[in-house]
């Protein structure tokens, strides 16, 4: 699995329920390499998709744990179990993780890849994901040369997760 964010220095991701910046490339960019795929998101992010509908051209798994939320053309699932199962359906290079704080830190351990587009700045966060620099058994192995947009200087930075948790549930979860 592969979990793909836009992140700035203190790895904040979100405020207030929105993206903390727009770059248009990184757009292109998320959905060039989401296209035909698979994308794994909560329910919260779903709603800040354009309409609240899920993303056209790929399949969307929405994990929530509201047992009566309902989202035409995606897949809803409540939990780990029912998640993993229907990831097993897929090669682990067509899913994508893309959000939002909660369902990237539940999954990232399970994931053999990160691709972050690093935002050269410290905005107002309120939504973060974990420390990709700092965090065991991840290590950094691409950054692009800096691109900018307007004045946000940001790199694209790929992870790769030397020990990722198998796509199993233990006794207990």
């Amino acid at each position: 699995m592969i979990l793909i964010a836009s992140a700035d220095n203190n790895w904040g991701i979100g405020n207030k329920g929105s993206l903390l910046v727009r770059i248009s490339n990184d757009m292109k960019n998320f959905r060039r390499l989401t296209t035909g795929n698979v994308i794994v998101l909560g329910r919260k992010t779903l709603e800040t998709f354009p309409n609240g509908l899920p993303l056209a051209q790929r399949t969307n798994i929405i994990l929530t744990h509201n047992e009566d939320f309902k989202a035409k053309d995606a897949v809803i699932v409540h939990n780990l179990k029912e998640l993993f199962k229907e990831l097993s359906y897929y090669k682990k290079d067509e899913i994508f993780i893309v959000g939002g704080e909660s369902v990237y830190n539940l999954l990232a351990p399970y994931c053999d890849k990160a691709i972050i587009t690093k935002i050269d700045y410290k905005y107002q966060a309120d939504a973060h994901i974990p420390n990709f620099d700092e965090l065991p058994n991840w290590e950094m192995v691409e950054e692009s040369e800096e691109e900018t947009c307007f004045d946000i200087i940001y790199t694209y930075r790929t992870y790769v997760n030397h020990n990722p948790l198998p796509m199993e549930i233990q006794q207990g979860e």
